[in-house]
């Protein structure tokens, strides 16, 4: 048995760069009992890269398409108070990874569930896109079907927020055409192949980023990060802001919060929330 509690241990892996992975990830995949991937292939070559031997343990594979057959496969191991290590293709398991229905069988099991936390391309790509990180809303792939990834988009256009998007080469001029045209011209960012060697971030409007989409394909794995909506606001709709964000919070957190969505001075909406709040 080895040294860690018996449980389920997400363990986050590098995007790009294998000199990203953290030591306390390296010390779980040492240490557990079991260890489990989402690509056997891609963890057995990690392990290989840092010299953390196998040692006989044994190598599962999880993903979408054995799930159903491999959770009870799982949970009789951690059943016998043995530990598992899973470990995502690359990122932190679950954020558009396989491994979440895994997580919650495990916890409604009454198993320890944890996570050695690391590298996320969404983050990266938010850190660098040079858009606001206040407040941000992960949407992961759009989805496939262009009525439904309308759908989705007119949704998202109104979250008060920066929009982040995990999209692919091939469909990358699609999903930009369809941002300009659903959430407006914003401003955006394209990373792709992060912490990789090719590693670049286009920065302006959308409609920019589209033209070098089209002169210049992007190749590998991409994000795509959006701006909130920027467009004016008028008083009247800082104050319906106001009313109902009055209705739950304070008249200091109501301002702030109502200044970072329409992009209005704090201090100004401070000075309205103060008045509603006479009112």
């Amino acid at each position: 048995m080895s040294g860690l509690a018996p449980g389920l241990y997400l363990v986050a892996t590098p995007i790009g760069s294998a000199r990203d992975i953290t030591l306390r990830a390296l010390d779980i995949l040492r240490e557990a009992d079991v260890l489990a991937a989402e690509d056997t292939r891609v963890l057995r070559r990690l392990l290989e890269i840092h010299g953390v031997p196998l040692a006989g343990r044994p190598v599962m594979s999880y993903h979408d398409h054995n799930g159903e057959r491999m959770r009870p496969r799982l949970l009789t191991v951690l059943a016998e108070g043995k530990s598992v290590a899973y470990a995502s293709d690359a990122g932190t398991p679950l954020i558009a990874d396989p491994g979440y229905a895994l997580a919650k069988s495990v916890s409604e099991a009454g198993h320890l569930v944890t996570t050695a936390p690391g590298p996320s391309a969404a983050l990266a790509a938010l850190s660098l896109s040079g858009l606001p990180t206040d407040r941000f809303l992960f949407a992961g792939f759009l989805p496939s079907s262009g009525g439904a990834r309308s759908t989705a988009l007119a949704e998202l256009g109104r979250v008060p927020a920066t929009l982040v998007f995990f999209e692919t080469a091939q469909r990358c001029a699609l999903s930009i055409r369809e941002m300009i045209a659903r959430l407006g011209d914003r401003d955006g960012a394209l990373c792709r192949e992060l912490t990789k060697r090719f590693e670049e971030v286009r920065r302006g409007k959308l409609s920019d980023l589209l033209n070098g989409v089209i002169s210049d394909p992007p190749r590998g794995e991409i994000v795509l990060v959006v701006d909130r909506d920027r467009s004016e606001v008028g008083e009247a709709g800082i104050e319906v802001a106001l009313r109902e964000a009055l209705e739950t919070m304070s008249v200091k957190d109501a301002a702030k919060v109502v200044s970072e969505a329409v992009g209005a001075p704090r201090r100004d909406v401070y000075q309205m929330a103060l008045r509603l709040g006479r009112d």
